[in-house]
């Protein structure tokens, strides 16, 4: 995990996102951030109101950005084009910041490989903002 900037609370209005040092733009909503340990449950052969907890594998969730479509969207479609004409993975940067551009929060995620881009959904019926999702699986982060 990156080092806070700020002592403020985590209370961001947006998050920044660069892929191998490419800023992508910044995004509204950020989910999925997280590791989840496996673990398996066994009982203690000479004591039997012991339960040990012995840790299996790390899964790390998937990321789930979103953010109404902006010229920034184009550099995702490409990153996935060219991610799909050669799978390497990649790095990257979230930065949660505040009101003033300042910075609360950064994770460098390692080993980055698009899962999902959904794009906006349009309706003449209702007038929207016009909406992008994009999801990404990654192999650690720090």
């Amino acid at each position: 995990m990156g080092d806070a900037v700020t002592d403020d609370p985590a209370v961001s209005v947006f998050f920044s996102v660069e892929l191998d040092g490419i800023d992508i733009g910044s995004w509204t909503t950020c989910s999925g951030l997280g590791m989840e340990i496996e673990t398996e449950q066994r009982g203690d052969t000479a004591m039997s109101f012991v339960m040990h907890h012995l840790p299996g594998q790390l899964k790390y969730t998937n990321l789930v950005l979103g953010r109404p479509v902006s010229p920034d969207t184009a550099k995702v479609l490409t990153w996935i084009s060219a991610f799909h004409m050669l799978p390497v993975p990649t790095q990257a940067q979230v930065t949660a910041m505040d009101s003033t551009g300042g910075t609360i929060m950064s994770w460098d995620l390692l080993g980055v490989t698009p899962v999902k881009w959904t794009g906006p959904s349009f309706d003449a019926a209702q007038l929207q903002i016009a909406h992008e999702q994009l999801e990404l699986a990654y192999q650690s982060f720090g």
